[in-house]
């Protein structure tokens, strides 16, 4: 383990005090170290003592990246609907404006970042159960664990006023040191006692009003993304540092991710990138059309064949494939993608998938290109105004952050958003599971509905409840 210097750290910070006192205004200290390895899993159990309420964990699928956040440097947050994108830009902008950032690395994730993300709709109207969540919500973390190509880094963004002295940066040192110790996270698993679907005699009419609806309609609606909510009480408190390890173990091809707010958690296991850019490269994935798992590997190829011959399947994947080639040559100067979906295969179900590479434009925005693509068909319907003018319409859920994009954004302008989905917000004792699919002309309630307890699965064995 490499040494963070006390004196090194005080001299820094009353550099920043000095600058602070300069500009009249608090400015951003961060500092960057290569240190030997720690487990992301015991770092975010370590902050749970002085930073619960307070933390964020992020996994990619390949373990390309882990970013454990604990503690809040700064706080983006807003309920404005309109423009909500670009607000946060600007703010993160602002912030980053006259910083002192020491950081000799290359590596994406390290330095300044924010990690959070926007609901799905701010325009549908607010219930008690996301009241912990604006509809724009991003963590500058305090200290953060960045395990990126094998190699370690932690940060720490420390907020300076030109009244702060050297004992803010001895109870730093301090502080940080207490964090970086090893350990194993030990609990035992809580219980469900209550298992309550929310509306699903009213969620399965629903689909069949949609249904009828888009087959007598010669309107431009092609396609609306219903969900549905299953609410869970166990004996005990749940621990997200539990969960995230069970969804470790269980879901390691997935975006891991959990982010907290004022004792609430949201956290999941999702297989859906939305958009990552790295230097002018964007990545993006069309993910539409499922089907279970086989009990056997001939069973489990059979299934994966029908799915990819299956009409219905194939016609929805296409509007995903459409949709975000179109939104991303707005911003690149080249797209590719193949020419037909292949099939992503995890734990519980797979999936019709299509990956899509570009070439951005100079000064191409992260969160642009999220609020382009931002809902795709998958999640929201076709075309996406009038899908998502309809979900508010008839879907009882108030879904909050669930198939909204949530991710991380560097000051260097790279970072990554996923879809959240087969996701989870716990509550104490209490936990809401969310999952949606596709409704279209020929959609039937009953196997729409057995689809989305597919998609319920994954939360479901993470929190002991199947």
């Amino acid at each position: 383990m490499v040494t963070i210097q006390e004196t090194e750290l005080k001299e820094r910070g009353l550099e920043a005090v000095r600058y602070a006192r300069e500009l009249g205004r608090p400015i951003l200290l961060s500092e960057v170290y290569k240190m030997d390895y720690l487990n992301p899993l015991t770092f975010y159990h370590v902050g749970k003592a002085n930073f619960l309420g307070e933390r964020f964990f992020w996994k990619d699928p390949k373990d390309e990246i882990f970013l454990v956040g604990l503690g809040i440097s700064r706080q983006i947050q807003s309920d404005q609907a309109s423009d909500r994108f670009f607000h946060v830009e600007k703010e993160w902008k602002t912030f980053l404006e006259d910083c002192i950032i020491f950081n000799s690395y290359s590596k994406i994730g390290t330095g300044p970042i924010i990690f959070g993300g926007f609901s799905f709709d701010p325009y549908k109207e607010k219930t008690e159960l996301w009241s912990k969540y604006p509809d724009s919500l991003f963590y500058v973390p305090k200290y953060m664990l960045t395990v990126i190509d094998d190699e370690t880094y932690l940060t720490t963004n420390i907020i300076c006023t030109e009244h702060d002295d050297e004992y803010l940066f001895e109870k730093i040192n301090e502080e940080r040191n207490k964090l970086l110790i090893s350990g194993s996270v030990q609990s035992k698993s809580a219980q469900v006692i209550e298992k309550i679907e929310k509306g699903a005699d009213s969620w399965k009419k629903s689909v069949d009003s949609v249904a009828n609806e888009l087959k007598q309609s010669e309107g431009p609606l092609k396609k609306v993304v219903l969900a549905r909510e299953l609410r869970l009480t166990f004996n005990k408190p749940l621990t997200p540092e539990k969960v995230i390890g069970s969804l470790f173990e269980q879901q390691h091809e997935s975006y891991l991710f959990a982010f907290e707010s004022n004792g609430d958690c949201f956290l999941g296991a999702t297989p859906e990138r939305l958009v990552k850019k790295q230097g002018d490269e964007i990545f993006s994935t069309c993910l539409a059309g499922s089907i279970s798992r086989g009990s056997t590997p001939e069973e489990d190829k059979y299934l994966g064949d029908v799915l990819l011959h299956d009409q219905k399947n194939l016609r929805e994947h296409q509007y995903v494939v459409d949709m975000i080639k179109n939104a991303l040559e707005e911003s690149c100067d080249k797209v590719i993608l193949p020419d037909k979906p292949t099939l992503m295969k995890i734990r519980d179900i797979q999936h019709l998938y299509t990956p899509v590479i570009g070439k951005s434009r100079r000064d191409t925005s992260l969160l642009r290109l999220v609020e382009k693509l931002h809902p795709t068909p998958a999640l929201g319907g076709l075309p996406k105004q009038e899908a998502v003018e309809k979900i508010r319409q008839v879907e009882e859920l108030d879904r909050g952050f669930y198939a909204g994009p949530l991710g991380w954004l560097d000051y260097r302008g790279n970072g990554e958003f996923a879809v959240a989905i087969r996701s989870g917000l716990l509550q104490g004792k209490e936990a809401s599971l969310f999952a949606g699919c596709g409704v279209v002309a020929d959609s039937e309630a009953e196997s729409e509905y057995l689809e989305t307890g597919l998609k319920f699965r994954p939360m479901l064995r993470a929190l002991g409840g199947e």
